[in-house]
């Protein structure tokens, strides 16, 4: 038997019982049978960053791509989050929620994953994809929306954050993150009616969810990234043909801002946040993506704090 078809024979099973395994815990959430958990590691804070005893500036969530198999940062050792947090330091930065866990289980922690893991690693990455998959999917798709929104919102009260306060909270995904970061945004203006702003890095997403109270999304892309590109072919709501679909509307509502981050690729020794790969001015790639992110959120806050002068 040759590799190929070992590893064809070993994948398939695998990919059928994904697929049936996947829809789970959405059905689980949407039926009662399980609650969402909000417990960390022990000593793992909420949020880091600026300090609970006075009002951040804005309040940011990290969703991880594909990579995201516990509360603590996985796909990069938590670099992208701790340049954040060192280079602006009035942001309150959550990073441990699960993207692809209705239920707030994180994949790692699970005794059957923790012996997969040892054997066929493969197959984390491979849950987390199919779960992309059913949260895109239009029959499970409100249902997850629903149960990540309300991780999300229960993760920010619990870093201090309070309803109709006015500090913006700023969804930053990853990759397979961005659907789920697009599909929260109804949930969260219903629970904490917060000023939200999207920020995608190398977005994979269907384009199908609605962004009306989302005030803006910003794209960050590269040339270099196949697997983003991808996305606005295999999903027909991202295609221009379909007018209706979420993404379209917003597109013409002028929402979505698309940032050039060049030659970067989407994972790799040259992704969006190797630190190791330059650009011409001397800067590294995480440099660039952590640059671009805190400047966007200073904007942002710079446009509100004039626009609050000159109605005072």
């Amino acid at each position: 038997m040759t590799d190929f078809s070992f590893w064809a024979c070993a994948l398939g099973p695998a990919l059928l019982v994904e697929a049936l395994l996947a829809r789970y815990e959405v059905l689980a959430y949407s039926a009662g049978w399980r609650a969402p958990t909000t417990e960390l590691p022990a000593g793992m804070p909420h949020a880091r960053g600026a300090a609970a005893d006075s009002p951040p500036d804005a309040y940011l969530v990290y969703l991880d791509g594909i990579g995201k198999r516990r509360a603590r940062d996985t796909r990069d050792g938590g670099r992208l989050v701790k340049a954040l947090i060192a280079r602006a330091p009035e942001l309150r930065v959550l990073g441990q929620v699960q993207p692809y866990s209705p239920l707030a289980a994180p994949l790692a922690d699970r005794p059957v994953w923790a012996w997969l893991r040892r054997r066929v690693g493969l197959l984390l990455f491979l849950h987390n994809v199919m779960q992309t998959f059913v949260a895109a999917d239009h029959r499970y798709r409100p249902q997850y929306n629903q149960a990540i929104g309300s991780q999300i919102a229960a993760q920010l009260r619990l870093s201090g954050y309070q309803s109709d306060s006015g500090i913006p909270v700023v969804l930053l995904s990853y990759s397979g993150g961005a659907q789920v970061a697009t599909g929260a945004v109804e949930e969260l203006r219903t629970r904490l009616r917060a000023p939200l702003l999207l920020i995608t890095l190398g977005g994979f997403h269907n384009g199908a969810n609605d962004l009306t109270h989302a005030e803006h999304m910003h794209q960050l892309t590269s040339a270099s990234d196949w697997i983003e590109r991808v996305g606005t072919w295999i999903f027909p709501q991202r295609w221009r043909l379909f007018r209706r679909s979420g993404w379209n509307r917003a597109d013409r509502a002028g929402k979505i801002t698309v940032h050039r981050l060049d030659p970067a690729t989407h994972f790799g020794p040259r992704s969006y946040i190797s630190p190791e790969a330059r650009l011409p001015d001397g800067r590294s790639h995480l440099d660039h993506t952590t640059d671009t992110v805190i400047a966007l959120i200073r904007a942002r806050h710079s446009a509100t704090a004039a626009a609050d002068a000159r109605w005072s």
